[in-house]
């Protein structure tokens, strides 16, 4: 049956698709298809994560995190690429920011910016989806991800490092690198015996369960190194990494809690690494430094919700009735 009716407008249609709810979930770059009768649907797309940084140093920062509807169309393939978390830091150096993430729509593509790198020494931590942490030993800066925004404000798609710092008697820590949902922690901060932990990352709305979060949050910042500096300059312990995949920092070596080189970003969360700590018993050069945690790595998720017979737009009483007469009325 053609025509609308005799109403004025675009000629109207009566759907039969039917399709169910389908997620796909891809831990690695590559492509898939839409279901036929998709039209829209919701992406969850995130970054690499950064690498924490050795020697006290700064945890990584989390890769950014988007999740939003898109329009795409039906029965098309379409390309994601999931970025690698950031290399951990070196015994004495920074680590690396992460990956960026897309996804690719037509001339659309959607990006999601890498986690920085936790910072050393008074170097300036990273800048990317969420800030890598500030270096401990110093009065070095967490910093944003994204040039146009200003810490503690969220950043481009996460939020700014925690600084790292010295508290009275040169007692040292590194900063957590900031989260997908709040800032990373500052040292000295509440407890001054404690690196900063990385910030906290966030649950996805339309993805609870999905195989690969950590708990129910992605997107953590790792947590800031500790040092062992007894007598002279005291102990720390490590920054716990942030809910969501962010690794812990390095224990220090002076207090039996582990070990001392930081833990690697949770794969597939976008979570970041963890600093590592350092062992000096007085001024430099130090005795013992331990490296930082790498980034995790990104992940991509596409739901296409379920699509059933439709008739949209304006019908007439008669073309409704014949359409349900011949029982092909949509219900």
């Amino acid at each position: 049956m053609a025509g609308n009716g005799g109403i004025i407008g675009p000629v109207n249609t009566v759907s039969t698709a039917c399709q169910a709810e389908v997620i796909t979930y891809k831990t690695a770059s590559g492509s898939l298809t839409t279901g036929p009768a998709t039209t829209t649907a919701t992406m969850l797309l995130i970054a690499g994560g950064g690498g924490g940084a050795g020697e006290r140093g700064g945890g990584g920062g989390a890769g950014g995190v988007r999740e939003m509807s898109i329009p795409v169309a039906g029965g098309t393939p379409y390309a994601a690429v999931i970025g690698a978390g950031g290399a951990a830091g070196p015994t004495a150096g920074t680590g690396a920011n992460g990956e960026d993430s897309t996804f690719t729509v037509g001339c659309t593509v959607y990006t999601s910016e890498s986690g920085g790198f936790g910072a050393k020494g008074a170097s300036v931590a990273g800048t990317g989806g969420s800030g890598g942490g500030g270096a401990g030993g110093t009065s070095s800066s967490g910093q944003c991800g994204g040039a146009a925004n200003t810490p503690p404000q969220p950043c481009n798609q996460g939020y700014a490092g925690g600084d790292g710092g010295l508290a009275p008697g040169n007692v040292a820590g590194g900063g957590g690198g900031g989260g997908a949902g709040a800032i990373g922690g500052t040292y000295p901060g509440a407890s001054p015996g404690v690196a900063g932990s990385g910030g906290v990352g966030i649950a996805p709305a339309s993805f609870p369960g999905a195989p690969f979060l950590d708990g129910t949050k992605i997107g953590g910042g790792g947590g800031g190194g500790a040092v062992c500096g007894s007598p002279i300059y005291g102990n720390t312990r490590g920054g716990l990494g942030g809910d969501g995949g962010g690794g812990a920092g390095g224990n220090s070596p002076c207090v039996p809690l582990g070990g001392s080189v930081g833990v690697a970003g949770a794969a597939n969360t976008g979570g970041g690494g963890g600093g590592g700590s350092v062992f000096t018993p007085g001024p430099a050069p130090f005795i013992t430094s331990y490296a930082g945690g790498a980034g995790g790595s990104g992940v991509f998720a596409l739901k296409e919700p379920a699509v059933g017979p439709s008739a949209p737009g304006m019908w007439s009483m008669n073309t409704v009735y014949q359409y349900v007469k011949d029982g092909t009325w949509p219900t």
